[in-house]
């Protein structure tokens, strides 16, 4: 399970380095793709799968399912962690997700979410309005919150 928020630099060359405590939870490989809200999803390869699998049974004949699984898989790339802890954000991820310098790096349970600094303060500061308003309606789906 990944938790926590890591305040960390992108490097000229496009090398982020991976929160200690992520690194193992993520694995030698990993996935990152675009994520929702302009941010960039990380998944560990059994995550990964595990989504594949889902997705696959979206029905390709509606065209929202189509373009949704468009979007989650053509952004995709297979990533690695160097021996410093760093990985290599390709550029079409660091563009789509707006990352140039300050990032921010948020375990959120089964994924690692990848923010720049200015998104992820606007994001907050924006949901910390609603989250009661949020949390009314997921106590409807009954996670036990």
């Amino acid at each position: 399970m990944f938790l926590g928020e890591y305040h960390h630099t992108i490097d000229t060359k496009g090398r982020l380095i991976v929160p200690a405590r992520f690194r193992e939870g993520l694995g030698d490989k990993f996935i990152v793709t675009k994520g929702l809200d302009s941010c960039l999803f990380a998944y560990p390869m059994e995550e990964w799968s595990a989504l594949e699998q889902k997705m696959r049974s979206l029905p390709f004949t509606r065209a929202d399912a189509r373009a949704f699984v468009r979007f989650f898989f053509a952004g995709a790339a297979e990533c690695e962690i160097d021996k410093q802890g760093r990985v290599l954000i390709p550029a079409n991820l660091r563009e789509y997700a707006g990352l140039y310098k300050e990032v921010v790096v948020a375990g959120i349970a089964s994924r690692v979410e990848v923010w720049s600094k200015e998104r992820w303060e606007e994001y907050n500061s924006n949901a910390a309005s609603s989250v009661e308003e949020i949390a009314e309606k997921i106590v409807d789906l009954d996670l036990g919150i």
